[in-house]
């Protein structure tokens, strides 16, 4: 049995930012994550791919937040369970939780936190009666190195950010870039589309608008796709390519943890977020993209604020009735439980007579 103080469900970024707000309150946490390692989504699905909204950091790729996250948590040393899923919650007659996992691991903590993003995902497919031939052989559905593209002819269907934003990047790596998206409006962000606009028009990227994939060619490999245009008096092009990437969003499954009890809607963990994030269960919390409320925004910057919330409740929960005076880090420092210590800078004023 693993005991920790904060059993947290999830180790991507709001997870990971969560073992340093617990850690600054002397409370131990231990990690539990499906994924073979920490980071969620921005380690497993886009590591190479740019983040514009990280306070102080005007662009931070995707891999280098977790890198930093993992450095700052370091001194508080995280426990973590990789590549096993939690299974089952059950509450025992001292108040505590047990989380098992799919392989029989057993977790014991007084708070559990559910940080688990989205849940786990699944990519939505187009309906190309032939796709699945083509899987790992020219046909992905995201994009881990975008190295794998250099001097490649790609094509990338979708109208969303993670379209716009790859086939902006790539625009740089690989021979040739294709964007097909079967509306005239793109619904990514408007700096996202004005660029790839740009890019059109300069020939770094080919703009196929109101037309979608619908044949794909290859023996061995994809060799080329079919992109028909919604005016059939357009008819159809044939495109050489080396790789097909529809970029149509992931379709997001709570899994095991739709079956503890916890209060749902549309697929995410309602929470109280007047007061601490806290499930219809008590001592147990959801955070970051896995949680709902009014108002709700999901973004990273969100679930490092409700982390922040969310482990003052977690040390009155654990240590009832002991008050704890919170001190600003540029004031006290952050002192590890390795011995480390980061001595918070001391302001020096001289007077001038």
């Amino acid at each position: 049995m693993i005991k920790t103080d904060i059993l947290i469900i999830g180790a991507g970024p709001t997870g990971l930012f969560t073992v340093f707000e617990a850690g600054l309150l002397k409370l131990k946490c231990h990690l539990i994550d499906a994924l073979p390692q920490p980071g969620g989504q921005c380690a497993e699905i886009y590591p190479k791919k740019p983040i514009y909204d990280i306070p102080a950091f005007p662009e931070i790729l995707a891999g280098d937040l977790v890198t930093n996250l993992m450095e700052q948590i370091k001194s508080f040393e995280p426990g973590f369970t990789l590549a096993e899923r939690a299974d089952t919650l059950d509450k025992l007659d001292d108040g505590t939780f047990v989380v098992t996992t799919n392989k029989g691991t057993k977790h014991n903590a007084p708070v559990v936190v559910i940080a688990g993003g989205l849940g786990s995902f699944e990519p939505r497919k187009p309906q190309i009666e032939n796709i699945l031939n083509f899987e790992d052989k020219g046909v992905a559905y995201m994009i881990k190195d975008p190295e794998v593209y250099r001097d490649k002819k790609v094509v990338i269907a979708g109208g969303g950010d993670s379209a716009l934003d790859w086939a902006i990047f790539l625009a740089d790596v690989a021979a040739e870039v294709s964007l097909v998206h079967r509306r005239n409006e793109f619904r990514g962000a408007l700096d996202s589309v004005e660029k790839a606009s740009e890019l059109a028009k300069a020939g770094k990227i080919k703009l196929f608008t109101e037309a979608q994939v619908t044949k794909l060619y290859g023996d061995d490999h994809l060799e080329a796709v079919v992109v028909k245009y919604n005016d059939e008096e357009k008819g159809e092009s044939y495109v050489e390519v080396d790789n097909f990437i529809p970029l149509f969003g992931l379709s997001p499954k709570l899994g095991p943890i739709g079956d503890w009890g916890l209060e749902i809607e549309k697929n995410a963990i309602k929470v109280d977020n007047s007061y601490d994030y806290q499930t219809n269960i008590p001592g147990v919390y959801a955070i970051g993209d896995v949680n709902t409320y009014k108002g709700k925004l999901k973004l990273i910057l969100s679930g490092f604020h409700e982390a922040a919330v969310m482990c003052q409740s977690a040390y009155q929960r654990i240590n009832p009735g002991k008050r704890y005076v919170m001190k600003y880090t540029t004031v006290g420092g952050v002192e590890g439980f390795d011995g480390s210590k980061k001595e918070a800078k001391k302001e020096v004023v001289q007077s001038i007579s």
